[in-house]
């Protein structure tokens, strides 16, 4: 798939009900190798800032999951490859948050920071105040295709 057809995919996901994070992820099949119900499965607990306690970004932590798919290192005792990971990971923490103004999910959608961080209700739009979250995760979708691009 293209640079598009992924942010297009993860936006289609989002918008058929899956979280930020899963579609991120399942958008990505194609490249990580993972089969979508594992895809999905796997990052089932990080929409909503991670389990709706809007935290860090449910696009951002797919983002950081496709990237650990592709990029990830397996070793524990190669530092150098843990180091040269977590330098890629910062950046594109960096990267999405020069565009976003940050990557805290209740921060994104302009949400008070005494605002109970365990919300339970669905998503209706009322929260979506500053960026979409539709816009956000074709915008994470776009990240990695260029991350991929350039590596």
């Amino acid at each position: 798939m293209s640079r598009v057809e992924h942010a297009e995919q993860a936006m289609a996901l989002f918008k058929e009900g899956y979280n930020c994070a899963q579609a991120v992820v399942g958008a990505f099949c194609d490249e990580t190798g993972l089969d979508f119900e594992t895809a999905i499965k796997l990052s089932s607990s990080f929409g909503g800032g991670m389990g709706r306690l809007r935290e860090v970004c449910g696009a951002v932590s797919g983002m950081f999951m496709v990237s650990g798919l592709m990029y990830g290192y397996s070793d524990p005792l190669n530092r150098k490859l843990r180091v040269e990971h977590y330098e890629l990971i910062q950046a594109l923490a960096k990267q999405f948050e020069e565009k976003n103004g940050s990557i805290i999910c209740r921060e994104l959608l302009g949400l008070s920071s005494t605002t109970n961080r365990l919300i339970s209700e669905p998503r209706k739009g009322e929260h979506n105040k500053k960026r979409s979250c539709l816009e956000i995760v074709g915008q994470a979708a776009e990240m990695i295709d260029e991350l991929i691009k350039n590596k």
